[in-house]
């Protein structure tokens, strides 16, 4: 079981104080989590040489997660990733949410989950963090109560467990938006760091990075990261799929159609050792590789000015512009059901 510390981490621009809680288990690996948007701040693991290292990208105080636009740590909700023209039908309505990404809602909208305060319990060596999310925010019907649980096992697995009922029908579609660098926050792009994705298939997306409905085999494409290659092999490939996304930010279909946890992901790093195994319940993750990070969002940890690829994002989900494709898995929560979906993140030394 970790031990639990927490520690002032700032104060908002309009005076909130936040609050930084770091799990430590029984090696002294440890993760940070603050609780204005339930952002993870730090994953702090050994690499080959014993060496504790932060495997996460972040800020040092609160105002660095207020003011980024790149969602660095941050819980994201109420529905991940996009939906087009930001608009949906359920039950015969037209429901209109907040445009935040050109024409498109984005992660939740203009305030989502990862730019709110979470009351956050500790609970046998965890941390328990709650959000209500009233009827109307971002245009959402229902009132949706949401919980994460964030636990941090001996073994160094980082688990996200997430829950949330809603007392109308409702989309939710609920993931963490964390940045890895496996050579260190501050080591410069992850470019050579490896990638596998248990994946057959992946959503074709069109010039939005909005999933256009068609599910296209990875076999001879740049998509295909069945078995480990470079991240940065074919991130700048002259093909049109990349071309539209400035890189890699696309949703793999994974292989599993279980709903029980199984592994989805894993990356390493040939110069740290640090390696990550991912597992999830949930059918889909986006492989983000960081091309949109500029050094226009505020100065990371220990006064680290972050570039475009400096980290990568596995953002387990249901697929992007599920509202839109009736084929691909339901974003929707009827009401009094309960969501339920947990995603793990294992780091040992390769």
């Amino acid at each position: 079981m970790a031990t639990i510390t927490k520690k002032p981490f700032g104060s908002t621009s309009g005076g909130e104080p936040a609050t930084l809680y770091t799990m430590t288990n029984a090696s002294g690996a440890s993760v940070s989590v603050t609780d204005f948007g339930g952002a993870v701040v730090s994953i702090v693991v050994p690499d080959r040489d014993g060496v504790l290292t932060d495997v996460a990208l972040g800020y040092d105080d609160v105002s660095g997660y207020e003011a980024q636009t790149t969602f660095f740590g941050g819980l994201i909700g109420r529905c991940g990733n996009r939906i087009e023209k930001g608009r949906f039908v359920l039950n015969g309505k037209t429901y209109q949410l907040n445009l935040n990404d050109g024409n498109n809602h984005l992660h939740g909208g203009t305030v989502g989950f990862d730019k709110r305060f979470w009351k956050v319990e500790e609970r046998d060596g965890a941390l328990v963090l709650t959000l209500h999310s009233p009827d109307g925010e971002e245009h959402y019907p229902g009132n949706l109560d949401v919980t994460v649980t964030y636990s941090f096992r001996d073994d160094d697995t980082l688990q996200i467990h997430y829950e949330a009922v809603s007392d109308q029908d409702t989309v939710c579609n609920l993931t963490n938006h964390t940045y890895f660098n496996l050579d260190g926050h501050a080591s410069g792009t992850i470019l050579d760091q490896k990638l596998r994705i248990v994946a057959d298939q992946y959503t074709v997306s069109n010039d939005e990075c909005l999933p256009n409905g068609e599910i296209a085999d990875v076999e001879g494409t740049v998509f295909d990261f069945r078995n480990f290659r470079r991240i940065g092999d074919d991130i700048d490939a002259d093909t049109e799929q990349i071309r539209f996304c400035g890189g890699y930010d696309h949703n793999w279909v994974l292989s599993d159609p279980s709903t029980a946890i199984s592994l989805c992901a894993q990356a390493y790093s040939e110069k740290s050792g640090i390696a990550m195994d991912v597992s999830t319940t949930l059918p889909g993750m986006q492989f983000y590789a960081g091309n949109f990070i500029t050094d226009e969002n505020p100065t990371g940890k220990g006064g680290v000015q972050y570039g475009k690829r400096h980290g990568f994002c596995l953002e387990t989900q249901v697929f992007p512009n599920a509202t839109t494709h009736s084929h691909f898995p339901s974003p929707y929560l009827k009401a009094g059901e309960r969501y339920d979906t947990t995603t793990e993140y294992r780091f040992y030394v390769k």
